[in-house]
């Protein structure tokens, strides 16, 4: 019993890690005219929206789309939420729109309220999607915290990143999308 309960606490240790890693790494959608990018799923089964009412995807069509899923508890999260909110405050007026997708880890991560406090202890100002019951997650075959899915005007995933890191690469692909810049690779 005492190896079972050991191998346990290995296993959990691991997917831990795995799930919340920095090492993980950009996963750029190169479409071709053979196969586009694909579109992105729109926000579904989400509990609670923060700083905003409910948004689609669909209404945000022809604004470029960051979608961040994070959970407040998540180190390597709060590590690359400053980047994020730069992005949002520095790109939102020229059409970026930041939606941070909040799936909890733990089970007091579900709760409104400490969503809401850590909403406002990070200073966060852009909308947050409460996706306790991992709905929208699922729908974009996520795996990670935290993990960037880089929308187009047309709704479709053009750029994905998972852990930190590469923030010049992800700003890059904003300002391209954007027209504000020199084109992404």
């Amino acid at each position: 019993m005492k190896k079972l309960s050991s191998l346990t606490t290995l296993l959990a240790a691991c997917l831990f890690a795995a799930a919340c890693s920095p090492a993980v790494q950009a996963d750029p959608v190169q479409p071709t005219l053979a196969a586009p990018a694909p579109m992105a799923p729109d926000f579904t089964g989400i509990d609670n929206w923060v700083n905003s009412p409910p948004l689609s995807l669909r209404d945000l069509r022809g604004k470029v789309v960051l979608v961040e899923f994070w959970t407040y508890s998540c180190i390597n999260c709060v590590r690359v939420m400053p980047h994020v909110k730069q992005w949002h405050a520095k790109y939102r007026d020229q059409g970026l729109v930041v939606i941070g997708v909040h799936t909890p880890e733990y089970g007091y991560e579900k709760k409104l309220g400490n969503v809401r406090a850590a909403v406002q202890r990070f200073g966060i100002t852009y909308p947050v999607a409460q996706d306790n019951g991992y709905e929208t997650w699922n729908a974009y075959g996520n795996r990670y915290w935290p993990a960037m899915y880089l929308i187009d005007q047309q709704g479709r995933i053009v750029y994905r990143h998972f852990g930190e890191g590469q923030y010049q690469e992800t700003e890059a692909r904003i300002r391209s999308l954007l027209g504000t810049g020199k084109t992404a690779r």
